[in-house]
């Protein structure tokens, strides 16, 4: 069944990301903590990460989490993690520039949840710290065109990125648009190409 919002963030008590990741750790009665990271652990109307533990992970980057979860990987999730394998990691780690769970990207909120953004955010330096290397994979398609503030978001990634010393890639060429392609089409053995981030968010790719 696809995820459709019940309401707008705002209006959620949300569990604030470092307590989300502190349960996430703990062992789950119905999916091995020892292999995957799933926060929060339990299914809600928003998601910080998913993905499975390793000790060369991939940090895949796409717009906003549908209905994936541990053992029930979407078709999206599936395709990411057989990149990442192909390309050399061990592990993915599936973040999104939002957290709100939506199956249609036309279902997100109009207006951003500062709030989920700031969690958000910690997730996303949480996902960086756990290599001396990071390697982040920008994945989100064409769908990053969907809101304006997405943007704006992924601004303050790329900071937290270039201050960790990410290492930032595409899988395959870009889209004519300029974006990176989304990984749900693409072929399982894709290799992963240098993405200039930097050059990204100040050339008008973003289709501005």
């Amino acid at each position: 069944m696809p995820h459709i919002p019940k309401s707008t963030t705002d209006t959620l008590e949300l569990v604030h990301f470092e307590p989300a990741l502190a349960s996430a750790l703990q062992p789950a009665p119905d999916y091995d903590v020892q292999r995957w990271l799933y926060v929060p652990n339990t299914y809600s109307e928003y998601r910080y990460i998913l993905g499975t533990r390793g000790k060369k992970p991939l940090i895949c980057v796409g717009i906003n989490p549908s209905t994936a979860a541990p053992d029930a990987l979407d078709p999206t999730l599936q395709s990411a993690q057989r990149i990442a394998l192909a390309n050399g990691y061990d592990s993915f780690l599936m973040f999104n520039v939002y957290a709100q769970r939506a199956t249609r990207p036309d279902d997100m909120e109009r207006q951003l949840n500062p709030l989920l953004h700031q969690e958000n955010r910690k997730a996303f330096r949480y996902l960086l710290s756990l290599s001396e290397h990071p390697a982040v994979w920008a994945a989100w398609g064409n769908l990053i065109l969907k809101r304006d503030y997405l943007m704006d978001c992924m601004r303050d990634f790329a900071a937290d990125g270039q201050a960790a010393g990410a290492r930032w890639y595409t899988a395959g060429p870009l889209l004519k648009s300029g974006q990176p392609h989304h990984p749900l089409y693409l072929k399982g053995d894709t290799r992963l190409l240098d993405f200039d981030i930097q050059s990204y968010l100040t050339t008008g790719t973003a289709g501005k």
